[in-house]
């Protein structure tokens, strides 16, 4: 039985369709326009009607210019000779090119043609300028970005460059090509979100690729889980905070590979009582909690490169996943690799899909991310990579002793008074008009933040060097896994869990970045006592020393976000309260069972509808239903026969899926009711369900006992007869009181959100296959998910099939905006061609040629 809800079977050796263009240029103008005056709230002042309608640079332009010519010859400044590029029906842009530089300036036009504003976005986010287009409404934004100082950090970089560095020939030319693009764009040709703005693009500068890869690490590097460690702390006490929020995962299925270990250690656990909070205590919890958000959260943006894995404390509402297969474990005795990172979903997507070729230096096929010329995961001719984030602890914060609480201009340290560095940022609006102006500070650790409970400094990889363009521009390169790691290892941040399978048959696995060296007891999982030098960084660990596998024996390897080397092996510390590694026992256990893997069966586990969690919780439910027979309702024993009679799939069709989440979701809330503070029921924090499923082995702990009864000690099967209970009258209530119509798919949906949130331009209430601790995990707004999934074979010749959520242009009118998001939705992928010249495509596979020509005529 194909394991994927509307697949479409074996992966296609040929090309198909993926989706037709749904409506016509003209009545897409007509829906736009509609759209944008009758359910856009927006962030700005909106220029009047009339511009919007009007034929030539209105909202109707963008019907006229959706569509790729199906040939086109122009000028391009800068170039050395003619670059070819060559559509194929999938919208992906071949590029042929004879020099590199050349390559990249053609890549540049090419994202500023499909992605301007997309790329505009990210940048201005960064670099905290957002009000200047979008509005005051934004200015909280802004504040929050330039307090971090990501832009700043984003500049240094690039100014460390060496003039004559190759990358820097590299960035100077692709951002050459997006602001010809620039120049040249009449009003027909810009994005429509720029009308609806009443805005005009930027001209870019070389530093913002930077900005864009600092992005990177504000979505998967920023971590501020000692402040909210705080406020647990001191609701429920330091002892049951270590146990409930530990180091190391209590259920080890790592990414290093343990040698001859075939299933996941349970590590035994003991749960301390929490202590019962005063009123001392729960106002602590609260300023700790105030401070969290304050610093933490902020304010969000759906933006470009919104690629947050969303962890809740511990839980995986997201996750990427990335597996691997030596040749010995595969069908065809070929090395297979398949990549499946889960971000945040938006139109357009994060994603662009590419082919750069230049002959005897590099054959590229992958996703950039638009505006970096780099292809963070995809293939060569002889490797494959993809990613998936390690989550280590790489922020810390120092609490700093200042001269003034208000207005600060020293700090105190080894007993003497440093001075603040500090520079005056100035906010403006639309017109130039000034918002606000701010006096931002920083110790020698970093940015100085003022919060609730005083300054802050805050230490983060991502604001110190790194040389992530360059790594990723010299890995497209490398022939075999040992050079792609080679490559890579100026790499520093976000730290990735970067997976690498070559046609000579090696697999391999390192968790890349930088990892600091902490004194004392390594630890950072705490504020800091930012008056002495002694708690600062002492260097990074060497490369030899990260989380890594190469040609492991058991002839397989996979990443899914969980702890990467089991304590038991080695327990320097890398991070605390990891997430949960239901999805790691499930490849583990699919990889494990099957020596005969292909890429069939790669595809058919991004969407597998198990979970390792659910036995664990329905076994622990029909042991407590009969263990207290005599208090067993007998609509709790319907109820227990509905959740027996399911199969244990996360289908749409499925009934059962829907009494089994509703059971795990009210366990969940009369467990940990002590996380809330006395008489109230919003949680400071929640446990992840492996400490759920630890405390099923403790019947009688204190944590099972339900605070707003009296005179009573519930246990665990009291609490778990409970939830069954409460479940399926919920259940009921919500989704209809006959079981036999209820319908996964009714409760779990994917929506794929424009960047401005604008209504009609996103995809949403989509039906995908899903379901809590799955491979394709989904927290209930289906706001994240697979933002692209991907298959190679490394044979004779490499194969290649995937897909992403959305389409290659960001024109809400163009057929390519949305036509891959039905194939995405049903799990299935498409074949990614691989043509070694413009030639190669023809007919039925060729949807437009684009000639970049030198203005001067270049070379012949």
């Amino acid at each position: 039985m194909n394991e994927v809800g509307g697949g479409t079977g074996a992966l296609p050796r040929v090309v198909r369709s993926e989706v037709p263009r749904a409506i016509s240029g003209s009545i897409a103008a007509v829906a736009l326009a509609g759209a944008l005056y009758v359910g856009f709230r927006p962030t700005g002042p909106v220029p009047a009607l009339g511009q919007l309608l009007d034929p030539a640079h209105g909202v109707w332009a963008a019907a006229r210019v959706a569509e790729l010519p199906r040939e086109q010859s122009l000028l391009l400044e800068g170039l050395s000779a003619p670059v070819e590029v060559r559509y194929d029906d999938r919208g992906v842009p071949h590029i042929f090119a004879r020099t590199e530089l050349d390559a990249m300036r053609a890549l540049g036009w090419i994202h500023a043609r499909d992605r301007l504003f997309q790329m505009e976005l990210t940048v201005r986010k960064v670099a905290g300028t957002l009000a200047e287009v979008a509005g005051p409404e934004l200015l909280p934004i802004d504040r929050q970005a330039r307090e971090r100082g990501l832009a700043q950090a984003a500049e240094a970089k690039w100014n460390a460059l060496p003039a004559d560095s190759r990358i820097r020939g590299v960035v100077v030319a692709y951002v050459e090509g997006i602001n010809q693009w620039v120049r040249d764009a009449g009003a027909q040709d810009l994005p429509v979100e720029y009308k609806l703005l009443g805005a005009s693009p930027r001209i870019f500068q070389s530093q913002d690729v930077y900005y864009m890869l600092a992005e990177m690490s504000q979505t998967l590097a920023w971590q501020s889980d000692e402040l909210e460690r705080g406020a647990i702390e001191a609701l429920i006490g330091e002892e049951a905070t270590a146990v409930l929020f530990p180091l190391d995962a209590p259920i080890q299925e790592p990414i290093q590979p343990v040698p001859g270990r075939t299933a996941p250690r349970y590590a035994t656990m003991k749960f301390p009582a929490p202590r019962t909070p005063n009123a001392g205590a729960v106002a602590a919890a609260r300023r700790a909690d105030d401070t969290r958000r304050r610093v933490a959260l902020g304010p969000s943006l759906n933006s470009a490169a919104g690629a947050v894995e969303s962890f809740t404390r511990g839980e995986a509402m997201v996750g990427s996943n990335n597996w691997a297969v030596a040749p010995e474990r595969s069908a065809s005795g070929h090395a297979l690799l398949s990549g499946d990172p889960h971000l945040s979903l938006s139109l357009p997507s994060i994603w662009y899909e590419v082919h750069i070729v230049v002959p005897g230096e590099m054959d590229v096929y992958g996703v950039s991310l638009p505006m970096t010329p780099t292809i963070p995961i995809g293939f060569n001719r002889d490797v494959a990579w993809t990613a998936t984030n390690t989550g280590a602890d790489v922020t810390d914060f120092y609490r700093e002793v200042v001269d003034d609480s208000t207005s600060p201009t020293k700090y105190r340290l080894d007993g003497e008074w440093r001075a603040l560095e500090q520079r005056v940022e100035v906010f403006h609006g639309k017109g130039g008009v000034v918002l606000a102006t701010d006096t931002l500070r920083r110790t020698h650790r970093g940015p100085l933040l003022r919060t609730s409970e005083g300054w802050l400094s805050l230490r983060w990889t991502a604001l110190e060097a790194g040389d992530e363009a360059n790594a990723f521009r010299n890995a497209a390169r490398a022939t075999t896994a040992e050079e792609w790691y080679k490559a890579m290892e100026p790499y520093k941040a976000p730290a990735q869990n970067f997976l690498v399978a070559d046609r000579a048959g090696a697999i391999g696995i390192r968790s890349t970045g930088r990892y600091p060296i902490r004194p004392g007891n390594g630890r950072g999982d705490r504020i800091l006592d930012g008056s002495t030098s002694k708690v600062d960084w002492l260097g990074d660990w060497p490369v030899a020393k990260y989380p890594q596998a190469l040609r492991p024996a058991q002839g397989y390897l996979a990443s899914n976000n969980q702890q990467p080397i089991d304590p038991a092996v080695r327990s320097d510390y890398l991070g605390w309260d990891w997430p949960t590694p239901w999805r790691a026992m499930r490849i583990n256990e699919i990889l494990r069972a099957d020596a005969a893997m292909t890429p069939e069966k790669m595809r058919l586990a991004h969407t597998d509808p198990r979970s390792a969690l659910t036995e664990h919780v329905r076994s622990a439910v029909r042991a407590a239903v009969a263990a207290r027979g005599m208090e067993a309702t007998s609509a709790d024993r319907e109820a227990l026969a509905f959740l027996d009679e399911w199969d244990g799939r996360f289908d749409s069709e499925s009934k059962g899926a829907v009494l089994y989440n509703a059971v795990l979701q009210e366990l969940t809330r009369r467990t940990w009711d002590e996380m809330a503070p006395p008489g109230e029921t919003q949680r400071m924090a929640t446990p992840n369900s492996m400490m759920l499923v630890r405390l099923f082995d403790d019947p009688t702990s204190v944590w099972w006992d339900d605070r707003a009864t009296t005179n009573v000690r519930e246990g665990r099967d009291q609490i778990l007869l409970a939830s069954l209970h409460g479940a399926w009258e919920g259940a009921r209530s919500r989704s209809g009181n006959d079981p036999r119509a209820w319908r996964w798919g009714n409760e779990r949906m994917a929506s794929v959100k424009h960047l401005l949130q604008l209504p009609g331009f996103g995809r949403e209430s989509l039906k995908v296959q899903s379901g809590p601790g799955t491979l394709s995990p989904n927290d209930g707004r289906g706001t994240h998910g697979a933002s692209w999934r991907f298959v190679v074979e490394l044979g004779d010749s490499v194969e290649a099939w995937g897909t992403y959520p959305g389409g290659q242009s960001g024109n809400p009118v163009s057929s390519r905006y949305a036509d891959r998001m039905e194939l995405w939705r049903t799990g299935a992928l498409a074949p990614l061609r691989l043509p070694r010249g413009a030639a190669d495509l023809s007919g039925a596979q060729l949807r437009s040629a684009l000639t970049l020509r030198p203005i001067d005529g270049g070379a012949r």
